[in-house]
């Protein structure tokens, strides 16, 4: 926060005025008032003053003019702005504690609008859009509760560092169907049962996590890795593959990694058809580049995931199903993915009635 700016006393307008008379330069006065020189000048000029002009001959020089105290005063009382209305967002207020509810359960700014908009449509008083939530933030008086609050944000997402150039030497899978050969519905994603995969790194690499993302309702499903290669991988996703109903895994898209060299095999065990990227081409499962990225916040890179139990994988997991979505129209994944089983509602009336 910069300093507050403290407007000119009618004393010290009043002094500005005797000592111009008294000839003395406005860079000397303001010192003398402990004033900065630029905050004097722009009074002087706004309240029609003129330097004295360097006599040319005999007799007494002309006075400067044009400032009077009082009428300076005046102006400026008639030009101080006061807000019309309080700020909708600000602490003490029924918003300012639904918003620190959702920053506190994990909810984005932008989220906890769109949320708001949804569960209060005809309460206008308990809507607000993500930029005034940033601002509120920022806005804070430093100290502990606004380290706290910003805690809460999502910020500092690490963007994804560019893979070396050139020919790609991590060699060749066998019997890689390409992602160009995918049926098209896999790209219209009409309907759900088409999953993106990838694997998620610990510190120094020495421990991973598989992530698998929906493509058309964004679910998100985690798997445990004993580590990160191939056969770890194949038992890994699996096992969570085949907790999902066969009708809703029914292709995976994967990059080029070598724990996906057993993809035949997981293929006869969940019957879910694997396809991989280009080399180098992260755009082509941009949905779970960006949910890898999220996962961040749970999951950080300085960090051991081998610590991690499938259940405590899940909880992560249902976290991010459970939580609105903008690309969505601010509906949860879980909504959408088993909407016979998952209520946003009610979970939204749970998630109060914990006390987040």
């Amino acid at each position: 926060m910069g300093k507050i700016y403290k407007q000119l006393s009618i004393e010290e307008r009043t002094m500005i005025q005797t000592q111009l008379e008294m000839g003395i330069k406005p860079a000397a006065i303001a010192r003398g008032l402990n004033r900065s020189a630029s905050t004097l000048s722009r009074e002087l000029r706004r309240n029609g003053w003129s330097a004295p002009e360097t006599p040319r001959g005999p007799g007494r020089p002309p006075r400067a003019g044009g400032y009077r105290a009082e009428t300076a005063h005046k102006r400026a009382q008639v030009c101080t702005v006061t807000p019309c209305a309080p700020r909708r967002l600000r602490p003490g207020t029924a918003l300012w504690r639904h918003v620190l509810r959702y920053l506190k359960a994990g909810y984005s700014p932008e989220q906890i609008a769109g949320t708001l908009a949804l569960v209060h449509p005809d309460t206008p008083s308990l809507q607000v859009s993500h930029e005034t939530i940033y601002t509120a933030i920022y806005a804070m008086p430093r100290g502990e509760l606004r380290t706290q609050v910003i805690g809460w944000l999502r910020f500092g997402h690490t963007k994804r560092r560019p893979r070396a150039r050139g020919e790609d030497r991590r060699g060749r899978i066998p019997d890689m169907v390409s992602i160009h050969d995918r049926p098209p519905e896999v790209e219209e994603r009409l309907i759900p049962g088409h999953w993106e995969g990838d694997l998620i790194k610990g510190a120094y690499n020495r421990s991973a996590v598989g992530t698998l993302v929906e493509r058309t309702t964004l679910f998100t499903v985690l798997s445990k890795m004993d580590d990160a290669g191939a056969e770890a991988a194949l038992s890994g996703f699996s096992h969570v593959l085949n907790r999902i109903e066969a009708q809703k895994r029914l292709s995976l898209t994967y990059d080029q990694g070598r724990e996906m060299a057993a993809h035949q095999r997981l293929t006869d065990a969940t019957g879910v058809k694997v396809y991989f990227a280009d080399p180098h081409s992260p755009w082509q499962r941009g949905i779970n580049e960006n949910t890898n990225g999220l996962l961040r916040q749970y999951l950080p890179k300085s960090s051991d995931l081998s610590g991690y139990t499938q259940k405590e994988l899940d909880a992560i997991a249902w976290k991010l199903n459970t939580r609105p979505r903008k690309s969505l129209g601010f509906k949860c994944p879980a909504e959408l993915f088993t909407p016979d089983a998952f209520d946003f509602r009610q979970h939204h009336a749970a998630l109060f009635a914990l006390g987040h």
